[in-house]
Formats: structure tokens, C-alpha cells, sequence
């Protein structure tokens, strides 16, 4: 039985396979709704990694960590929230395109912190496209892009209800904390819906395995988001949302390492705002027209300059930009094309002259993919993207480059339940601002070359009604990786080559209400030859051992569902590259398993209320993330380059009421 339908247009077998396994229902039309069918963007190879709605309630994500704890390709360690740093397939986030509805995240503030921040109660989906993908994964894609995609107010409405509130409150037994949000959303008319939500977190310093409070920890935070959605005509539909977050409490000076006596505690204060714009034009009589266009403003901030900062700093960025693109199918072609462009302005300075130091750069792209349906089992797709960056750094050196990044893949089903795929593309990015702190002290190198990658993989992918699989393997290289070198002068230079490659094999049973699946993941990430660290590559990879996830979800009746979600790091010893050490060092990075248990239930008598409890890392495992800062303190002089372990057990009760 053939149900991959017109393959232009909807995701691979493997995506249904999935989602429908979760909601553990046979896989039907009732299930194949557009707005599931809309989840993958890349037509060609097969995603592992994409989080759904569904997903999120259950695992009742506090961070970026929680969120993509069963993603496969993806990492995050940091331990705190704003430590968190998001790798895919070894490669760091600075290297990625990072939206949230299409808002390019670009600024960064400092290289000892994190740069995204997502409020998961409020997110529809997770799109990830790993490695140097095609012309639609937008500018300096470089190890590929993740897309994340807010709730609409009609996703928050019951059928047939026209003004709703969400009110959700989640207890923490590991940071004896509550998180809470109030949401109010409605139709205004037949047209027109709106949304506002709250959500406040205070957490206390939280325990990691061992049962030890882990300082700089404890903070406070809010984020305010509002949403209005318009039907202007049956085929133009606007969304324009606004989101507030800040961040307030006593952290590291570099909040990815454990406190010592260099890196004490001090005020931060950090606050991000985003406006974003959607426009939507599809005329369901013009087959020439899908017209989507993106405008945003994204201002953020961190103060650092409070009484007891051992290193007073104010860094600032804004980005500003739009998208423009449109999709025609014209016979056996989808072609896509359009351009976008952004401007990135990043300050730093102390309190009393913030913006003492400024920089100034522009990304300007053009592009187009074709999607070709060339027989029924055949799927070709090419595209290419024009980018032109331009830099004016803060010594006023200039930098102006631009390429054309050429991609190409092919999907071929030889069967009804099983596809084969190839895809090659590269990818190009310029000159940009490093961070803000960096501009007090930086300087780039006059002749800084650009970085440009090339990915390439295959695979295979099996789908039907009980069992889903793939297997893929592939190989990704940055050339001439800028960066700043370990204990050189702040001078940002070209210091190699960035290789990741690897191979991820997943399969998957669905019964009448279970699923079940596992997935594992290899990855080697070097930098000319030397394994990659976080510590000695800030800003560019890490080296993550071999992964091993779990998942089991099984729907025990119509009012409960229950669940368990294993992940299982091999142990590895990495290369430490840094000045003083000798040739042949290695640092260790343990390995380690940690399961989670989550139960989901709705009271037959009380529809409008969903009690989640579920229990993380629940044999208090003690252990560093490889996605984390490593251990160096075994190396003499280095003694305090360490990340912050991971919470220990943590016990989540949730009870959300919806009216």
C-alpha cells in the first residue's frame, strides 16, 4: 500500500512513522493533517531530530537541554539554562542558522554563555536540519539549521470554542521550585485570534548527582509573548508576535565552569526582545503563488555591571531583517526562491559609555530550490544560494565577500516501504562580529577568508505500518575555520579545518498502543586532526561520544499514557590542545546513562484538566554532559576549567487547566 503520497510536498516515511507512532494510533487519513505534514522543510533526507507539541508536553522541557533530549544528532550541555550551548553533529550553534519564526537569532553576547533562548511552553515545533543542507536553511548554515515555530491562538483553542485560557503550574522537586504560566487566547472574529501568555521560573541553585548544590545556579526568570493572527482574505493570513525575556541572578563570571577562586559569582542581567512579522499568500486558484514574507527586530542585552563584578561590562546587539520567498509548481517542478537579508549591529562598553565600541555587518542572499518529481518513486532536488556579507569591525577594517553555494540530493523509492537517498550541498559564510565582550580587546586578522562547507550523505529509510527505520552515514567539512585562538591575542584568524562526520541508525515497532524505538549515533569531530573540545574550540565543536537513545511510549487507555526515555553516553579521552600542555595528553570524558519516566493523565470526569508527573534522571546520576565543558583539572595549571555537572534526580508534577 502505497501512503508516501506526493512526495514534493510532504515529509519522508519516516517523519508519519514517528509522529504517529507517539500518538500510538495506527497511522490513517484521519492522522495525514497539513499542519503535521509541514514539519520537515528538507524533502531529500530523512529527520530524526524534529520535536513535535505532543513530544514537548511529556517531557516538560525547563531548557534547551530537556527539549532535545531525545534528538539524536542534537547536544546540549552547559547545566544551566544560560550556559547551554546547542551542537549538531558535534558542531556548535555559532556555525548554525537559528530562527524562531523566522526571526534569524545572529547576535551574541558572550562566548562563555549560551545565545538562544526558547520558552518551551509556548512552542508548536522543532525543525532541525543537520549539516550544510539546501538553499532554504537560510545564510551561514554552515553545519546546518534549526527552526523553531510558535503556537498560534487556534492552536490553543478547543474545537468550536471561541475565547479559552491555559492555566499550568509545574513543581521541581530537585530545585523546590514552581513554573508557572497564564495564557488567554480567543477569536476576536470570524478573521481575527489572539494570544498573550506568562510564564515566571525562580528556580533555587539545583543538586546534581552527588546530592551537592552547584553554585550560580539560581535565578530569575519571566518571558512575556503575545500573538495576533489575521485571515485578511481566504488566501492572505498575518501573525505578528512580540516576546520579552529577562534573566536576572548571581552567576560565574563565565557561567559554563564551575566557580573558583577566578571565576566568582556576580550580578547578571540579561534581556532579549523580538518582534516578528509573518505574511502569507496562497491563492488556491494560482498554483504560481505560495508568497511568504518574514520581517524582524530582535534587541538583547547583558549587564554585567553590578557592585560586585570583578569585570564591569554592558554588551548589546540588535538584528533587523526580512525574508522573502515564494514557491510555484509549475508540472513536475516545486521551485522555491527568494532573498533575504539581515543587519547585525553588536556594542560593548562599560556602564557609562555602553556602546564605547561598535561593529556593523550585513548578510544579503539570494536563492532558489527545485524540487523535481521526475517519476512517482523519484524525487530530485537542486538549489543554489547567493550570499554577499560585509563587515566594518571596530578598528574599521572592512571586509566584503560573497559566494555561490551549490546543493543537490535525490530520493528514490524502490518499493512501497523502502527509499534510498543521497544529498551533497555547501555552504558559505563571511565575516561577522564574534561577541560582544570580544570587542573591548579584539581584532581580526586583515586577511580573514571566509568559511565555507561542503556535507554530504547517504542512507536508507524503511517505513510501513508497524516497523520505521533509517540508516544514514555522512561527512561535513569547514574549511577555514575563523575563531580566536586559545591564549593568543584576542585576534580572530583563520586556525583550520573542521571535520564531523559520522553515521546514525534508528528503528522503530509501533503496536495498537505502544511505540517503541531506538536510535545510535557516532560522530568524530576534529580540527586539523586534533579531536574538537569546547574548551579549546569555543565557538566552533565538541567531541561527543557515541550516543545511544531509547524511547518507549505506551497509551494504557484513553486517560493515561505512560512513557520512558533512555539516553546512554559511551565514554571517551580527547585530545588537549592547548598552550603548555604536552603533545599527547588526553582529557577524559566519562560516559554515562540516564533514564526518565514521565505519566500523562486526563480525568475522564475532568476533560479540562492534564496532570503530567514525570521524573528525570531518575537514579541520580552524577556525570558532565559531553555536550558540556570537560574536565581539564587533571592537567597542572588548569585547574577549574570544568563545566557544571548535571542535575541530579528531579521530580516534575505539572497540573495544567484549561477553561
Amino acid at each position: 500500500m502505497r501512503i508516501y503520497l506526493n512526495k514534493i510536498s510532504q515529509p519522508t516515511m519516516l517523519t508519519l512513522a514517528v509522529l504517529a507512532g507517539l500518538s500510538t494510533q495506527p497511522v490513517s487519513a484521519e492522522t495525514l493533517e497539513l499542519d503535521t505534514l509541514n514539519v520537515v522543510s528538507n524533502t531529500v533526507t530523512p529527520e530524526t531530530n524534529s520535536v513535535n507539541a505532543e513530544q514537548i508536553e511529556k517531557l516538560q522541557p525547563n531548557d534547551l537541554e530537556d527539549l532535545f533530549s531525545q534528538s539524536p544528532e542534537v547536544s546540549i550541555g552547559g547545566g544551566t539554562d544560560l550556559a547551554q550551548k546547542l551542537y549538531v553533529r558535534g558542531i556548535e550553534d555559532q556555525l548554525l542558522n537559528i530562527s524562531i519564526d523566522g526571526a534569524v537569532q545572529a547576535t551574541r553576547l558572550y562566548h562563555h554563555a549560551g545565545r538562544i533562548s526558547v520558552e518551551p511552553e509556548l512552542l508548536k515545533r522543532v525543525e532541525v536540519n543537520a549539516g550544510a543542507g539546501n538553499a532554504l536553511s537560510g545564510a551561514g548554515a554552515l553545519g546546518g539549521s534549526v527552526k523553531f515555530v510558535t503556537k498560534d491562538p487556534e492552536d490553543m483553542l478547543k474545537p468550536g470554542e471561541k475565547l479559552g485560557g491555559l492555566v499550568k503550574g509545574m513543581f521541581s522537586s530537585n530545585t523546590d521550585s514552581f513554573k508557572t504560566n497564564t495564557s488567554l487566547f480567543g477569536r476576536l472574529n470570524d478573521d481575527w485570534s489572539a494570544m498573550v501568555s506568562a510564564t515566571s521560573y525562580n528556580p533555587s541553585e539545583y543538586e546534581d548527582g552527588n546530592g551537592d548544590e552547584i553554585e550560580g545556579t539560581k535565578f530569575d526568570q519571566d518571558f512575556l509573548f503575545a500573538k495576533v493572527v489575521g485571515q485578511l482574505t481566504d488566501s492572505q493570513k498575518v501573525r505578528l508576535s512580540y516576546q520579552k525575556r529577562t534573566d536576572e541572578g548571581d552567576r560565574a563570571n563565565r557561567p559554563q565552569w564551575i566557580v573558583s577562586s577566578f571565576n566568582r559569582i556576580q550580578p547578571y542581567d540579561l534581556e532579549r526582545e523580538t518582534v516578528t512579522f509573518n505574511y502569507e499568500l496562497n491563492p488556491l486558484d494560482n498554483q504560481y503563488i505560495d508568497l511568504g514574507l518574514t520581517l524582524y527586530n530582535i534587541k538583547s542585552e547583558l549587564d554585567r555591571s553590578g557592585a560586585d563584578a570583578e569585570d564591569p561590562f554592558i554588551g548589546a546587539g540588535e538584528s533587523k531583517g526580512f525574508d522573502l520567498r515564494n514557491s510555484s509548481l509549475i508540472g513536475m517542478h516545486k521551485v522555491t526562491y527568494g532573498m533575504d537579508y539581515r543587519r547585525d549591529e553588536t556594542y560593548a562598553g562599560p556602564p557609562s559609555d555602553k556602546q564605547r565600541y561598535e561593529e556593523n555587518a550585513t548578510v544579503k542572499g539570494l536563492y532558489i530550490q527545485d524540487d523535481i518529481q521526475l517519476t512517482e518513486d523519484l524525487l530530485l532536488s537542486a538549489g543554489l544560494r547567493y550570499d554577499k556579507y560585509k563587515l566594518e569591525d571596530r578598528n574599521d577594517v572592512e571586509f566584503d565577500e560573497s559566494e555561490v553555494s551549490p546543493n543537490i540530493g535525490l530520493n528514490y523509492h524502490f518499493t512501497d516501504n523502502w527509499s534510498a537517498f543521497a544529498s551533497y550541498a555547501e555552504a558559505f559564510k563571511g565575516p561577522l562580529s564574534p561577541d560582544a565582550y570580544k570587542l573591548y580587546s579584539g581584532s581580526n586578522d586583515p586577511n580573514l577568508k571566509p568559511e565555507d562547507a561542503s556535507n554530504i550523505e547517504f542512507g536508507l529509510e524503511y517505513g510501513s505500518e508497524s516497523w520505521f527505520g533509517s540508516a544514514k552515514i555522512y561527512r561535513s567539512k569547514i574549511d577555514d575555520l575563523i575563531a580566536d585562538e586559545l591564549f593568543g591575542p584576542v585576534y580572530y584568524t583563520n586556525v583550520g579545518d573542521l571535520e564531523s562526520d559520522g553515521y546514525i541508525v534508528e528503528i522503530g515497532h509501533r503496536w495498537d498502543k505502544v511505540m517503541a524505538r531506538v536510535s545510535y549515533h557516532h560522530n568524530n569531530a576534529e580540527i586539523d586532526g586534533k579531536d574538537a573540545s569546547q574548551y579549546g574550540n569555543n565557538g566552533a565543536a565538541t567531541s561527543i561520544g557515541d550516543l545511544f537513545l531509547a524511547q518507549v511510549d505506551y497509551e494504557l487507555s484513553s486517560e493515561l499514557s505512560l512513557g520512558w526515555n533512555a539516553k546512554f553516553v559511551k565514554g571517551d579521552s580527547v585530545d588537549a590542545v592547548a598552550p603548555g600542555i604536552a603533545e599527547g595528553t588526553k582529557i577524559d570524558k566519562p560516559g554515562y546513562g540516564v533514564h526518565d519516566l514521565y505519566a500523562q493523565w486526563h480525568p475522564s470526569s475532568y476533560r479540562d484538566i492534564e496532570v503530567t508527573l514525570t521524573v528525570r534522571n531518575i537514579f541520580d546520576k552524577y556525570y558532565l554532559d559531553h555536550a558540556t565543558n570537560a574536565s581539564w583539572e587533571s592537567v597542572p595549571d588548569y585547574e577549574g576549567i570544568k563545566g557544571l555537572p548535571e542535575p541530579g534526580r528531579d521530580v516534575r508534577l505539572s497540573v495544567a487547566w484549561q477553561f
